[in-house]
């Protein structure tokens, strides 16, 4: 059994928050285990709680689609969210449920996996990894660093689905430019560096 695959049994069996009371299941990561594009959510929806998998509902359909129209196959990339169990309602998690679900499942996930780019998804997975509150309307398609790793926070589908304007400037509009942008980084980067990425729980905002 694989780190990655332990870390997956172990968090299955989770009952570290006020999350557990309302979930079906634990909806862990998954993807390619070395994979150098690791995408980042806010929770688990309906249908991931019922599935047991990430971005398999309407959201995750459409970011299965932005994939593949960037030429970027959705198994070579690994996606999770901050927390692993879907909050009443689709609301957004607390920030105690946030603070013990990164330190426990998701810097493990970034330190196993080893990510060469991250891209959060929305404002909850960007305030994650930039350690302060902002609004992804404003640091959305930046380049920013995490413990080495390149972070470019982009729209999260969901928020496409509720926008759904091609027209100039519109969210769907920037996120089809961000996602050329990442798939061009991709591109560029050689092959992953033997390391290790070590995370730290120290983010001022859980």
């Amino acid at each position: 059994m694989s780190a990655l695959e332990d870390l997956k049994r172990q968090a299955l069996l989770c009952t570290g928050c006020r999350l557990v009371e309302g979930r079906t299941q634990v909806v862990f990561g998954e993807g390619h285990p070395d994979a150098r594009l690791m995408f980042v959510g806010e929770g688990p929806g309906a249908d991931e709680d019922r599935l047991g998998r990430p971005f398999v509902g309407k959201a995750g359909q459409l970011l299965d689609r932005i994939l593949e129209a960037a030429g970027i196959p959705r198994e070579s990339v690994y996606i999770t969210n901050v927390v692993k169990c879907r909050p009443p309602n689709n609301r957004a998690p607390l920030p105690d449920e946030a603070k013990l679900c990164t330190s426990l499942w998701l810097s493990r996930e970034v330190e196993l996996v080893r990510p060469q780019i991250i891209i959060p998804l929305g404002s909850v997975a960007t305030q994650y990894f930039l350690g302060q509150k902002v609004s992804i309307t404003k640091v959305r398609g930046q380049w920013f660093e995490w413990h080495g790793v390149k972070v470019f926070p982009m729209f999260h589908p969901a928020y496409l689905l509720r926008n759904p304007s091609r027209a100039p400037g519109s969210p769907k509009a920037l996120t089809w430019r961000d996602i050329r942008e990442v798939k061009a980084a991709l591109d560029q980067l050689g092959p992953k560096p033997d390391r290790v990425i070590k995370t730290a729980a120290q983010d001022p905002l859980f």
